[in-house]
């Protein structure tokens, strides 16, 4: 088994703690501690994994039989969280996005560069069936040169209950952009293999969260009351980004908006063009011809539906544990692009104009480490 004698801790034992839990369970790693503020989460982690443990991350991180942690906390608690753990040398994948600001993604990524482990960022639509036959068409030179990508990953009702952590900007950092709209952005930067940004332009809206009379036929938010509630993010987000060899992203995401929801991804080459729902298994591919007369072809490409994002990001931690290798994917310096983009789109809306990216700087001492260059 992959995971075989690699002992692993859990930071929040939520829904995503737990799926983690089991996903790293199957693939052959020992759970072997989590930790949560919720006794009862607590209990049900020990009942269903045989694991000790903790009501903070402290005693997780220095536990002798933890190699490696999983964070799946409020995006506030990532740095404390991380920073530790990779202190104590265990190997870490954070749940994106990678901080609740750059300031604090930066500190993350200062520690990972001094640490003897690893750290990886949890962005499992880029390993989803689609993407995965994209990739490998796209290496075989189908698409040519790659322009465009519309992005969108829209809800039509979907905001989270006002007073829960993902709509209090101190512990979330903002709303439907960093909620949902990284992964959105995530998968058109690793399209288009992480360019050099030049401008971001972006607006972000805060129009329904505060509404007392907002409509919520799924149930998505529950016990809605805007007037007792913290709701102070967006919810929802427009913006464009271009990059230094002239390729162009556009992002829509919301958590709210009068719109059909939408998580269609499409990606324009100089040969052909891709077009796929985030995270799922099938793949369009589609063409123009002149044989026998002009005409178009698109490719239909079903996807194996056991193949999950999810489970193979988890493989990819594991199996880079197990050879003592450098990330190849899901790495620091990628989600630090991320998030320093995130952070462009909203200065420009605060701003009311597009932002050079030159005007989001690193650290210093920070970007002599990336492979990402300033505009």
């Amino acid at each position: 088994m992959i995971g075989d004698g690699i002992g692993v801790g859990i930071v929040g034992l939520g829904g995503m703690g737990t799926l983690h839990a089991r996903r790293i369970d199957e693939l052959g790693a020992d759970v072997v501690a989590g930790a949560d503020l919720v006794e009862a989460k607590r209990r049900q982690f020990a009942g269903e994994f045989g694991a000790e443990t903790y009501e903070t991350h402290e005693g997780l991180v220095v536990d002798d039989n933890v190699d490696a942690v999983v964070v799946t906390t409020p995006n506030r608690f990532h740095e404390p969280i991380t920073v530790a753990a990779l202190e104590a040398g265990c190997d870490v994948l954070v749940e994106k996005p990678l901080a609740h600001t750059l300031e604090s993604a930066v500190r993350i990524a200062e520690a990972a560069a001094k640490a003897e482990g690893i750290c990886m960022v949890g962005f499992h639509n880029r390993h989803a069936g689609s993407m995965a036959m994209f990739d490998e068409y796209d290496a075989r030179g189908r698409f040519g040169d790659l322009t465009h990508v519309e992005a969108n990953y829209v809800r039509r009702r979907g905001v989270p209950g006002p007073g829960s952590w993902f709509t209090d900007p101190d512990l979330a950092g903002g709303g439907a952009l960093l909620d949902i709209g990284v992964h959105a952005l995530d998968l058109a930067l690793y399209a288009l293999d992480f360019p050099e940004i030049t401008e971001v332009s972006g607006v972000t809206r805060t129009t329904f969260g505060t509404r007392e009379s907002y409509a919520d036929p799924d149930g998505f938010g529950d016990n809605w009351n805007a007037e007792a509630e913290t709701y102070e993010v967006d919810d929802s987000v427009s913006a464009f980004i271009r990059c230094a060899d002239g390729q162009t992203i556009s992002l829509e995401a919301a958590w709210a908006t009068n719109r059909e929801q939408s998580m269609d991804f499409r990606i324009r080459g100089t040969r052909a063009g891709a077009q796929f729902d985030i995270g799922s298994t099938d793949l369009t591919i589609l063409e123009a011809g002149t044989t026998g007369c002009d005409h178009y072809a698109d490719a239909q490409l079903t996807g194996d539906p056991t193949v999950t994002g999810h489970e193979t990001q988890d493989q990819q931690f594991l199996s880079t544990i197990a050879s003592g290798t450098v990330p190849e994917t899901n790495t620091i310096e990628q989600a630090l692009l991320v998030q320093r983009v995130i952070d462009a789109i909203y200065r420009s809306s605060e701003a009311g104009r597009s932002v050079r990216l030159e005007e989001v700087p690193l650290e210093p001492e920070l970007t002599a480490r990336t492979n990402y260059r300033s505009s």
